[in-house]
């Protein structure tokens, strides 16, 4: 097991600490522990790829992890009324499409390369910024309504980009069959 997998599974661990936190009205332990599991997803990614520790199993972890946190926090948040029940299903609907994408070419037996989109990566980072300052704000009662309004328009745009171009990409595959 590398560091960078066990850095990614220390984040996917992280998931039930934070929505423990969030569920009893601890903020500002669950924006520490998610600000954390956050730092995490850049540190693994780099260390796999500086110091040439990237595998197969990490490429399979790495989102998983991302989306388990990012997906559980968006709905406990969504749920408890702090974010626009739009923005969870927006963000929750495009990764449900994406996981359904996967297992239906498994099911037609073509591989999808498991490899992130570069506005992907822009979409996980404005998620991950969003859901920092949202908890930060309930933590800390701080209001910074402007920036979670442009935060929230920039993970709505880069999640339907990314979606359209993940569905380009299944498309290409399940029509090349490969």
């Amino acid at each position: 097991m590398t560091l960078p997998n066990l850095i990614t599974l220390a984040r996917l661990f992280a998931v039930p600490g934070i929505l423990y936190a969030i569920a009893i009205g601890q903020y500002q332990l669950s924006f520490i522990i998610f600000v954390a599991a956050g730092v995490s997803d850049a540190l693994d990614g780099f260390i796999a790829k500086r110091f040439d520790l990237a595998t197969t199993l990490g490429a399979w972890l790495d989102p998983i992890a991302d989306k388990a946190l990012l997906v559980s926090v968006f709905v406990a948040l969504g749920f408890q009324g702090h974010i626009p029940p739009w923005l969870v299903i927006v963000v929750v609907s495009r990764d449900l499409l994406i996981v359904g994408a996967i297992l239906l070419a498994r099911l037609m037996d073509v591989e999808i390369p498991v490899r992130p989109i570069f506005v992907s990566k822009i979409n996980t980072s404005l998620q991950i910024v969003l859901m920092a300052v949202v908890l930060w704000t309930l933590g800390y009662g701080a209001s910074y309504p402007m920036l979670v309004l442009l935060l929230s328009v920039g993970v709505v745009i880069t999640t339907v980009v990314s979606g359209v171009q993940y569905l380009v990409r299944w498309l290409e595959a399940v029509g090349t069959g490969e």
